[in-house]
C-alpha cells in the first residue's frame, strides 16, 4: 500500500470515529431532554424508552473504543492524529456517563409512578436541565468545529450550574420542611437535580478534552467556581 493510500485510509478512520461520536452525542442529548420531559410530564412510557435507549449509548461507546484501538494498532499515529483518537475515547466515556445519568433520572419517574402534582417544584429542575443541555450542545458543536474557545466558554461557566444546584437544593429542602407530604417527591427531585449537575460536569470534561485536542496541552487551571453558600446552611422553621 502506498503512503497516499495509507493516509487516505487513516483519514477515513478518523472521520468514522468523529461520525460515531457525533451520533453518540446526539443520542445522549436526546436522552437527557427526554428524561427531564418525562419527569415534568409524569410520562412513564417516555421514561421507559429513555432507560431502554441507554443500551444504544453503551453500544456506541464500545464501537468507538474498538475502532480507536484498531486504528492505533494499524496506523500507529503520532502527535495531532493520536490526540484525535485519545480525545474521541475521552469524550465517548463522558457521553456514556451522560447516558447513565439520564437513565437514572428516568428511573425516578418510575419510582414516583407518574402520580404527583408539583409543577412549582419541577420548574427549578427543568430550568437547570435546560441550562445543562445548552452547555452539552455547545461543547459537542465545539468538538465538531474543533473550536477550543467555544469549548472554553462552557468551561469558564461551570460554576453557574453548581450555583443553580445549590439554590435548588435549598428550595427543595424548604418545601420538605414546610409540608412533609412533599418529602418523597422532593427527594426524588434532588436525585434528579444531582444527575443533571453531574451531566454539567461531564460537559465541562468534554470542554477540557477539546482544549487538549486543539491546543495540544492539558488544561491545568482549576475550574472557576462561584462563591455560593453551603447547602448545609439552611434555616430550620421555628
Amino acid at each position: 500500500m502506498t503512503d497516499q493510500h495509507i493516509l487516505k485510509a487513516f483519514d477515513e478512520d478518523l472521520r468514522e470515529l468523529s461520525s460515531r461520536l457525533a451520533e453518540m452525542g446526539g443520542l445522549a442529548e436526546r436522552l437527557v431532554a427526554d428524561s427531564v420531559d418525562a419527569l415534568v410530564k409524569r410520562d412513564v412510557l417516555m421514561a421507559q424508552r429513555v432507560i431502554a435507549a441507554d443500551d444504544q449509548v453503551d453500544a456506541l461507546q464500545r464501537d468507538i473504543e474498538e475502532k480507536a484501538i484498531l486504528t492505533i494498532t494499524r496506523r500507529q499515529p503520532m502527535a495531532i492524529d493520536l490526540r484525535e483518537i485519545v480525545s474521541a475515547l475521552r469524550i465517548a466515556n463522558d457521553l456514556e456517563r451522560v447516558g447513565d445519568l439520564a437513565k437514572n433520572t428516568a428511573k425516578r419517574v418510575l419510582a414516583l409512578d407518574g402520580e404527583y402534582q408539583a409543577q412549582k417544584q419541577l420548574r427549578g429542575v427543568k430550568h437547570m436541565a435546560d441550562m445543562v443541555l445548552q452547555r452539552l450542545k455547545q461543547v459537542l458543536d465545539a468538538y465538531g468545529a474543533r473550536d477550543a474557545e467555544r469549548a472554553m466558554d462552557v468551561w469558564r461557566r461551570d460554576g453557574e450550574v453548581d450555583a443553580m444546584y445549590t439554590s435548588l437544593f435549598r428550595e427543595l429542602l424548604t418545601y420538605m420542611m414546610e409540608d412533609p407530604r412533599h418529602i418523597t417527591l422532593c427527594i426524588h427531585l434532588l436525585f434528579a437535580a444531582k444527575n443533571i449537575e453531574r451531566i454539567g460536569d461531564h460537559a465541562t470534561n468534554i470542554a477540557e478534552t477539546i482544549y487538549y485536542l486543539v491546543v495540544g496541552e492539558v488544561l491545568t487551571e482549576e475550574r472557576p467556581k462561584l462563591d455560593t453558600t453551603s447547602i448545609t446552611k439552611v434555616s430550620l422553621p421555628r
